[in-house]
């Protein structure tokens, strides 16, 4: 059992990374309420007392090798501290001993530590280049003497010019709505206010309450249940968040504007705002995008900050117009990506329905691509009853890769219909139409030919032309790749011999093809990824397929991929029955 340390928190032994940090530096002391790291010359820390780890809610694993500005120096709100405004980093640079009242750490878990700190030079290996900070947390007491001293400072203009740079990179840094949406709350509340609120006009011009999030001692903390979607906005209505999201002028409000008879649903709204959060003052003002207003924010006040005005109502214009472009930019790339995914799904095929035969498949975009791409799948039944099944990968993330896709296709099954030949007999004509008539520069594939024999039995006839193998999976998790050697690239315009490799498949077999999306990724290799995807596949194999090609999909495809992933599955039956799954489907 691990013994409890002072202030009831699991003790634990340092891990060998923090003894190797410790190597040539005197034993930190260990007290009762006094934290202690040390930091190089860089800034980044190489060891901590085991009071910093308590304080600061992390293991010293988390901290070790961190550049301490960025890890944990904050403002009174929460926020990122530029260096050039962090006074700890002026003492650090200045190779002097510095102490102070009051600062903010962040916490591992998120939340603030306010706490008095003093930095001082320290020797690192014999020579003065680094510095030990030495803190302890304040308590709530002489927390509320400072915001007595001074609640809601004005900001000045440099952290005015600051906070809306940090605006622009960090609201234009994401493509993402919802993400964009999240970073602008934390960069006004609490800084700026006690609550945000984000009112959207839709695509179909709904307006929907995206976010209502105020703070609870700087911890973020939303009210859903004031979410949700808006009335219509009046046409001729005065209420300064009707006039907002028509595009007039950004305005100040209160909850006396509200006490009148409400003069449309969205009045009421707002005054069920006002009396739900306590704000007794508020700014309101349009998001615009480069065509038309695509919202409102509302800033608020609850606490016993002043109310807003003019210096605020000019800031709050600033931050909406940088948050309007960043809007703008992150819904033309999502409504560009749905268009592609549309077109993709529209572009790969429907799967034949084979008598007995189980078949699945899965067509996965890019996650930063807002285009379409040239992976594809496809599968038909030929004249004389066999089914043809094919992977490919056309070079490329753009249209020009998806018109050479559908070419190479439809080229195939053109040939594959017109001519009962093998695998490598129609591989072959279908190279010499890639290099003469399709736009496609470059592309990979396997193509097969799937038969049920007379004895009930299935049999696989492919070729591959320089495209990952497929993967077969037994009914008792033994599993091999289908390598017949990896031929030419279709493109290339060289002559090459291609041969066909045949294999019988078990009852209740899986076969998957796939797509290097799947197994590839920077910095690991494919035989990495072949024998991940080897592994999960034999692990998942008693699985239902579409259940297979889910799980398989999510254990499989790394988290760094950036290209498009399609998979195509098969489950061979039992001779003379239909397909069944046999007992035993618990997660693997």
């Amino acid at each position: 059992m691990i013994a409890p340390d002072a202030d009831g928190r699991a003790g634990r032994s340092r891990p060998p990374e923090t003894r190797r940090a410790r190597r040539g530096l005197p034993d930190l002391p260990d007290l009762p309420d006094l934290g202690v790291y040390v930091v190089d010359d860089e800034g980044r820390i190489v060891d901590v007392n085991r009071r910093a780890e308590t304080l600061l809610r992390r293991d010293a694993a988390d901290l070790l090798g961190q550049d301490a500005h960025d890890l944990l120096h904050r403002d009174s709100s929460g926020h990122s501290l530029p260096r050039a405004q962090c006074p700890m980093m002026h003492a650090f640079l200045d190779r002097r001993t510095v102490q102070a009242d009051r600062g903010w750490f962040q916490r591992g878990d998120g939340s603030p530590l306010p706490m008095a700190w003093m930095v001082t030079p320290y020797e690192i290996g014999g020579k003065a280049a680094g510095a030990m900070v030495l803190f302890h947390e304040t308590t709530s007491a002489e927390v509320t003497e400072w915001e007595r001293h001074d609640p809601a400072a004005p900001l000045s203009e440099l952290d005015r010019l600051a906070l809306l740079a940090e605006t622009t990179t960090l609201l234009t840094s994401t493509l993402d709505t919802d993400e964009a949406l999240r970073r602008l709350v934390r960069l006004v509340v609490p800084r700026l206010a006690d609550w945000a609120v984000v009112d959207l006009i839709t695509e179909h011009g709904e307006v929907w309450r995206t976010a209502v999030v105020g703070h609870d001692n700087g911890v973020l903390a939303p009210r859903e249940d004031l979410q949700g979607p808006m009335p219509p906005v009046p046409p001729e209505s005065p209420m300064p968040l009707s006039r907002a999201l028509r595009g007039a002028a950004s305005t100040l409000a209160g909850p006396e504007n509200y006490q009148g008879p409400p003069d449309s649903g969205i009045a009421v709204a707002q005054a069920e705002l006002f009396r739900a959060t306590g704000m007794h003052s508020a700014a309101i003002a349009p998001i615009r995008g480069l065509r038309e207003v695509i919202g409102a924010l509302t800033l608020g006040r609850s606490g016993p900050s002043g109310a807003f005005g003019g210096v605020e109502l000019s800031l709050l214009n600033d931050i909406c117009r940088r948050a309007g472009l960043a809007l703008d930019n992150a819904r033309l790339y999502q409504r560009q990506r749905r268009v592609a995914e549309t077109m993709q799904r529209h572009l790969l095929p429907q799967l034949p329905d084979v008598p007995g035969l189980e078949m699945t498949a899965r067509y996965v975009p890019a996650p930063q691509a807002s285009q379409v791409g040239g992976d594809w799948y496809d599968a038909f039944v030929l004249p004389n009853g066999v089914t043809a099944l094919a992977i490919g990968d056309v070079v490329g993330h753009d249209l020009d890769a998806a018109a050479g896709m559908a070419q190479v296709r439809n080229m195939l099954r053109a040939h594959a219909w017109s001519h009962g030949e093998p695998p490598s007999s129609i591989v072959e004509r279908l190279e010499q139409s890639v290099v003469h008539l399709a736009e496609a520069s470059l592309a990979t594939l396997v193509f097969g030919q799937l038969e049920q024999l007379t004895d009930g039995t299935w049999q696989l006839r492919w070729t591959n032309a320089g495209h990952p193998p497929p993967l077969l999976i037994e009914a008792a998790g033994q599993s091999r790749f289908l390598d017949a050697g990896a031929g030419l690239l279709l493109g290339t315009g060289i002559a090459a011999v291609r041969t066909d490799a045949v294999v019988c498949l078990p009852p209740l077999a899986t076969l998957v093809f796939y797509t290097d999306g799947l197994v590839e990724s920077p910095g690991r290799s494919i035989d990495e990824g072949l024998a991940r995807l080897r592994r999960h596949a034999a692990a998942l194999a008693h699985r239902p397929l579409d259940t297979f090609c889910d799980l398989l999909l999510d254990r499989v495809r790394p988290v760094a991929n950036e290209d498009d992933v399609a998979l195509l599955a098969l489950r061979i039956p039992v001779p003379g029955g239909t397909p069944s799954l046999r007992p035993g489907t618990g997660r693997a």
